[in-house]
């Protein structure tokens, strides 16, 4: 039988109604990452986590900023990063993650070129009238 704060912690935690996201409340989020409610209330109004919120105003976090707020208190505990400095990295940390998506999506682009090109190179080399063997071999000819 469930505990009457199981109960009560089953009931801050909501579903998100289109999927199965779960999202926290601020007092949840506060005693899962032993901070004070104003220290999350103070990161939102620095830009670092955007919680979203329910007609009733009340903050809901969900696993993405449970994971961010992780990282965010691991740079400022642990490595004592100021609010400043979590502010650059994070915004260093979104460029690199869009560098990178724009890099995998080059690749995929220059993969896919260079299929159709061998895909190219194969139906021509079936139509030539002369098949040559082996790709950049020169051969010499002699005349009779």
């Amino acid at each position: 039988m469930a505990s009457a704060s199981e109960a009560r912690r089953k009931r801050r935690a909501g579903k998100d109604p289109r999927g199965d996201r779960a999202y926290f409340m601020i007092s949840v989020v506060a005693r899962r990452f032993e901070v004070h409610p104003q220290t999350l209330r103070l990161y939102e109004r620095e830009g670092l986590v955007k919680p979203s919120r329910t007609q009733g105003n009340t903050r809901l976090y969900s696993e993405e900023d449970l994971e961010r707020l992780g990282f965010i208190l691991s740079l400022t505990r642990d490595l004592g990063v100021n609010l400043a400095g979590v502010e650059i990295i994070m915004n260093l940390r979104h460029k690199i993650e869009t560098i990178q998506q724009e890099m995998e999506r080059f690749i995929t682009q220059v993969r896919e070129e260079l299929g159709k090109r061998k895909q190219e190179e194969a139906i021509e080399s079936s139509r030539a009238l002369v098949k040559v063997e082996g790709h950049g071999r020169t051969f010499k000819a002699e005349k009779r």
